[in-house]
């Protein structure tokens, strides 16, 4: 369930791309973007890093989109969203005492610390690889075929490419920490 609430605004911004173009999809999922961070603030009291990195993508990108009616700026969005996370990430690895990812994971997995650094390592590298490829296919890709169907070429590649992408990075990294686990390391640490 949280996985298809992480990505409302995305499943509306297609839905909305594929009956009234990208300009209206921006402004849903500009939309969806705030519903979405208000809501989870309103159950949580809290705010996830995550989503108000794509809501301030999402508000500055999708408004130069609106307001000078160029899909420009939204096409650059997922690339400045992933990598914002990257150096986040990357960051860690020499700014504190744990890295991002032992911080987001370490109270449900216990991994060495040498582990957890190339966990963090190899997101904050992914991170960044998706925004070079996001560039890529927005301007670069197919430059022989017309506008609106590179258009939507990108908007494919978005939903499904880029979300294909993490979720088989997901489980490559998940094989990769398993090997590392121990039956105690999945515990409770409360218990």
């Amino acid at each position: 369930m949280k996985l298809l609430y992480d990505f409302f605004p995305l499943i509306l911004f297609f839905g909305a791309f594929k009956f009234y173009g990208i300009y209206a999809a921006t402004a849903v999922a500009m939309m969806a973007s705030f519903i979405q961070v208000g809501w989870y603030w309103l159950r949580n009291r809290k705010f996830e890093t995550m989503h108000l990195v794509s809501l301030g993508a999402i508000t500055v990108f999708g408004s130069m989109t609106l307001i000078l009616h160029d899909d420009t700026f939204i096409k650059w969005k997922p690339t400045i969203v992933y990598w914002v996370l990257a150096t986040l990430i990357l960051g860690s690895q020499v700014l504190g005492k744990k890295t991002a990812m032992e911080r987001l994971l370490s109270a449900q997995i216990t991994l060495p610390s040498h582990v957890w650094s190339k966990q963090n390592l190899g997101w904050g590298l992914f991170f960044a690889a998706l925004g070079v490829l996001n560039l890529y296919v927005a301007f670069y890709y197919g430059l022989e075929l017309d506008a609106e169907t590179r258009q939507e070429i990108w908007v494919n590649f978005k939903v499904f490419g880029l979300m294909g992408l993490t979720l088989v990075f997901i489980i490559i990294q998940a094989i990769l920490m398993s090997r590392h686990m121990t039956e105690d390391s999945t515990k409770d640490k409360d218990s």
